[in-house]
């Protein structure tokens, strides 16, 4: 099951963060973000089918996050959580931690925003459109 979502980078994406990385709906980003790899996310949590949710929500979920800018590619693994909701209307965060809040869609994550290929993060710098696919089996 996949729910796929649709941002573009900005000059202001660094992906230096060491636990997360993050697509947010907003439409600017700061050099604080450090995280965000994508803005003006077409889709959030919210948005996400009740079925995709409660398979997410299996403490057997295995999540795949595929990031594809141009024709880079980066994959990520990590775990569903019993506690995700899926109730944010902002942004997805994936974690390599066991956090979660209304914002996390993957727990556990095998990579964080400074794991990413650099050549992928360079062109989210400048402004490549992404497309995430977020896979739950």
């Amino acid at each position: 099951m996949d729910e796929v979502v649709r941002a573009h980078g900005h000059e202001n994406v660094l992906g230096h963060h060491s636990s997360t990385f993050e697509l947010t709906s907003d439409d600017f980003l700061t050099p604080a973000g450090d995280c965000i790899l994508g803005i003006e996310a077409d889709r959030v949590p919210a948005d996400f089918a009740d079925a995709f949710v409660e398979a997410c929500q299996s403490t057997d979920a295995t999540l795949t996050a595929t990031l594809e800018v141009g024709d880079l590619t980066e994959t990520v693994t990590g775990r569903g959580h019993p506690d995700m909701t899926f109730e944010n209307e902002r942004s997805l965060v994936f974690r390599t931690s066991e956090y979660v809040d209304d914002r996390t869609v993957m727990v556990g994550a095998d990579k964080a925003a400074e794991d990413i290929d650099r050549d992928l993060i360079a062109a989210l710098a400048a402004g490549e459109a992404c497309t995430l696919t977020l896979s739950v089996e």
